[in-house]
């Protein structure tokens, strides 16, 4: 049964297949519950697939807790041509020789831990004020600058004709194109990406999704304590009574809490029944809102 936007608030796992983009899969989304108010975590080329997280109705304002998550990938580089795009979808512009193993293996750990990496030509950061592929496809010489990354995990698991089979682990922001491009580099030699999957993002692994066209209220899920634990949001309970004190936006005291919480940093809050209400901030002591959700969520 189709859900309207006014009643539809929760999160959706997607396993996005090659071939479409993500806009069309959110777009799935939005006819499924009849709302334009679908946001999500973190966009997938069109060639690759794997997991991406839809954002329903007031969940949508939760994207950027969602997005600092690690994300994990299966990624196939194809060394011996690099391309415009840094993908199996763009024009060949350069040419190398295919590295042996050895070569390969030694380069690696270069790139893991703390690195700074150039996002590709053809890519949504902003270069004074426009997106850098509106640049590239107006034939500018479009250059991003390197920005910090952390590769937390990267093995090589094949490599055969000059296909190499990696598993990624890193922190959001991270262009697996570019460390495609940057890997061939360092064995003196170019490559693009040829397949990409992301496996996880956070706690969502691709076992977790469903087709874009699957889409239903009965795929919807909700944040549990557990899920905002490993989101970077411990849960705090509000005391009995308090929810619709938070809801109206109240002043935050300690009083409030089933147990008060301490520290500094961002907190998930959930009702004294265990439904998730929103986020607050805790600084210099004090709580502050930062995202109520109400009710329905």
């Amino acid at each position: 049964m189709r859900k309207r936007s006014s009643d539809s608030n929760g999160f959706l796992v997607l396993d996005k297949p090659s071939g479409i983009t993500s806009f069309e899969a959110l777009g799935s989304v939005k006819r499924a519950f009849d709302t334009g108010r679908v946001g999500h975590t973190g966009t997938l080329d069109r060639f690759a697939r794997g997991v991406l997280v839809a954002l329903v109705g007031r969940y949508a304002r939760l994207s950027e807790y969602f997005t600092a998550s690690d994300k994990v990938y299966l990624a196939g580089i194809r060394f011996g041509t690099e391309t415009d795009t840094l993908d199996p979808e763009g024009t060949i512009i350069a040419r190398g020789p295919l590295p042996d193993r050895a070569a390969l293996e030694a380069v690696l750990p270069t790139f893991r831990g703390d690195i700074l990496q150039a996002p590709p030509a053809f890519s949504a950061v902003h270069i004074e004020g426009r997106r850098a592929y509106e640049r590239a496809l107006a034939g500018e010489d479009v250059r991003p600058e390197p920005r910090p990354v952390t590769i937390l995990g990267l093995d090589l698991l094949d490599y055969s004709d000059g296909l190499a089979r990696m598993r990624v682990r890193c922190s959001k922001g991270t262009y697996i194109r570019s460390l495609a491009r940057d890997i061939a580099e360092a064995c003196g030699t170019r490559a693009h990406l040829e397949t990409l999957v992301r496996e996880a993002s956070g706690p969502f692994r691709i076992e977790d999704g469903i087709p874009p066209e699957a889409a239903d209220s009965s795929s919807l899920r909700v944040l549990d304590p557990e899920l905002c634990e490993t989101l970077g949001l411990p849960p705090v309970r509000l005391a009995p009574g308090q929810e619709a004190f938070f809801l109206r936006g109240g002043p935050l005291t300690k009083g409030r809490f089933a147990k008060p919480p301490e520290g500094v940093g961002f907190r998930g809050v959930f009702s004294a029944e265990g439904t998730f209400l929103g986020v607050l901030e805790i600084r210099d002591g004090t709580y502050s809102y930062r995202v109520v959700l109400g009710t329905s969520a």
